[in-house]
């Protein structure tokens, strides 16, 4: 078990310093993000919800086709990925990188490596369970997209991708500042209290 551990620790630790690699060009832009997403200061959660508002809002106005957008966000990531690691340097100042922003980055590299394998693992785990029991894989793939596409059905796909990508940009200042804890906990108690009082009734 302990060999095993050793080894699974070993694959994250070079994967992360490959990732690393991959990624100084874009380190600055990384931390700067990192920063903003993690509300640093009072005013990021705004100014994210506000830049999501004016980027949908935008989109909306325009409605481009499927293929002028796809288009568009293909070429504005080219550009990134050729202009960010020429003028990242010039605008942040890499030489300036301190210790601390060097461990930060070696975290973000980490967690990003460590997401990864566990999209990989829940994908592995539902093919799995497809081998394993088909008929209860079947029933919920099949339950899970009429659900999506019966909210799909409700609400406008802008408005809905709106608040998905809103939710997940907001999502790493809500756990960083306990916000998802404090309300998942508040849940946990009243569903406790609820099933208290069911047994009462039962009693």
């Amino acid at each position: 078990m302990a060999e095993g551990d050793n080894k699974s620790a070993n694959l994250i630790a070079q994967e992360t310093a490959q990732l690393e690699e991959q990624l100084q060009g874009w380190g600055e832009v990384i931390l700067a993000g990192d920063q903003v997403l993690r509300w640093e200061k009072p005013w990021f959660p705004g100014a994210l919800v506000g830049a999501t508002t004016v980027l949908f809002m935008l989109v909306y106005y325009l409605d481009p086709s499927v293929l002028t957008g796809l288009s568009c966000t293909v070429m504005i990531l080219c550009l990134a990925d050729y202009l960010v690691p020429i003028l990242a340097p010039r605008v942040f100042g890499s030489n300036k990188w301190t210790t601390e922003q060097q461990q930060r980055f070696h975290e973000i590299c980490g967690n990003l490596v460590k997401t990864q394998r566990r999209v990989l693992g829940w994908w592995k785990r539902l093919f799995a369970l497809k081998e394993e029991k088909p008929k209860m894989y079947f029933l919920s793939v099949i339950s899970s997209l009429v659900a999506v596409a019966w909210i799909g059905q409700q609400v406008h796909n802008l408005f809905l991708t709106y608040l998905i990508v809103s939710f997940i940009l907001l999502l790493p200042g809500l756990n960083q500042h306990g916000i998802i804890a404090k309300y998942t906990a508040m849940a946990k108690r009243e569903i406790n209290k609820l099933l208290k009082q069911k047994e009462k009734k039962n009693e």
